[in-house]
């Protein structure tokens, strides 16, 4: 009795604990060691009688145990032989299993088969990987963007997972853009990810702009904002800009290519320091970065199908604590230092 308890306490202790399974098992074998070693010949009758059992039932138990062990080994060994199958990107036609993923798209009148196509011949770039790049990440992935490329130097803190809802607490102090590379590959790995772990600076951005359909830009900062935005004008590139404070966040595309205005033409002047506090000074609702990024998504997914009418030369405002939604016109700027105006 006392040998069969001995188990129990060495399997149940270990769980409880929180051991690792080889310890856990290397105990249990020292436990049938003493088992065996106590009904030898050479030690006392009464510590056999004491651990209950005889010699050969824990011998016969110790052999079962090992072909076990062995057998579960070896399935792991041949297991690792066999190359997973993972599913690839692949231009052109759609596989039955991503006609099944995207058949509430495909049912779409404004986007349908030929939307669907337009879409996995997309290269989107997320600037930020944070609040609003979240969630545009994983819908972006989630639609069926063939490449998603994301930058962002940041790694992942748990204030971060209030709101940015790629992250999980297990990748905490992962960077970013690897962090949410493991989630949008998990939701969709018919996908391409090109993860960016740095910051985005004036002397590689028109280079890497260049090779992406669309920007999103998410950032919190307004050095990155108009830097992308310069670099977005001067390339031709649509950028569908976003940002939150509080309740409150806005959202609009543009593209002067497009006669659109850019960002700088209706945000020429930088507000002073302290005037438009971040995040992490002034506090933001932790569904907002979802709303507002989800509908970055949307614009994203719109512009690249062509359906409906997208936010080019429009700015949405949308106030959460009184739940209103305003969309108001802005117009392109004479003699923008970015676009040049019209």
């Amino acid at each position: 009795m006392i040998g069969i308890l001995g188990f129990v306490a060495v399997f149940a202790g270990g769980r409880w604990l929180g051991w690792a399974a080889r310890w856990v098992w290397l105990l249990a074998w020292g436990w049938l060691l003493v088992l065996l070693l106590a009904h030898a010949p050479y030690m006392p009758p009464e510590l056999g009688a004491f651990v209950g059992g005889e010699f050969r039932g824990w011998f016969v138990l110790g052999v079962l145990a090992a072909l076990a062990l062995a057998y579960r080994t070896g399935l792991r060994r041949l297991q690792g032989r066999v190359a997973p199958v993972v599913a690839e990107a692949r231009p052109g036609a759609f596989s039955a299993v991503e006609l099944d993923r995207y058949a509430r798209h495909i049912l779409l009148r404004e986007i349908g088969g030929p939307g669907q196509k337009r879409l996995k011949a997309a290269k989107v770039l997320v600037v930020g990987a944070g609040g609003l790049g979240s969630p545009a990440l994983l819908y972006l992935a989630a639609s069926g963007v063939g490449v998603i490329g994301v930058i962002d130097g940041d790694a992942v803190e748990g204030s971060n997972l209030q709101r940015q809802i790629i992250h999980t607490d297990a990748r905490i102090g992962m960077p970013k853009v690897f962090s949410a590379d493991v989630a949008m590959k998990a939701l969709n790995p018919f996908i391409e990810v090109r993860p960016y772990h740095r910051q985005l600076e004036e002397g590689f951005a028109a280079e890497l702009v260049a090779e992406y359909d669309l920007v999103l830009d998410g950032t919190d900062n307004f050095d990155t904002r108009y830097l992308v935005n310069r670099v977005c004008a001067a390339a031709g590139k649509p950028l569908i800009s976003a940002a939150i404070t509080q309740w409150e966040g806005q959202i609009s595309l543009y593209d002067p290519t497009h006669g659109g205005p850019c960002f700088e033409c209706v945000f020429p002047v930088r507000p002073a320091p302290g005037m438009v506090p971040t995040c992490a000074e002034a506090g933001v609702a932790a569904p907002l970065p979802g709303v507002i990024g989800a509908m970055m998504a949307m614009e994203a997914v719109k512009h690249l199908t062509g359906a409906g009418q997208g936010l080019r030369g429009r700015l949405m405002i949308h106030d959460a604590l009184y739940a209103e939604t305003r969309v108001i016109g802005v117009k392109r700027r004479a003699g923008c230092a970015a676009c040049g105006g019209g």
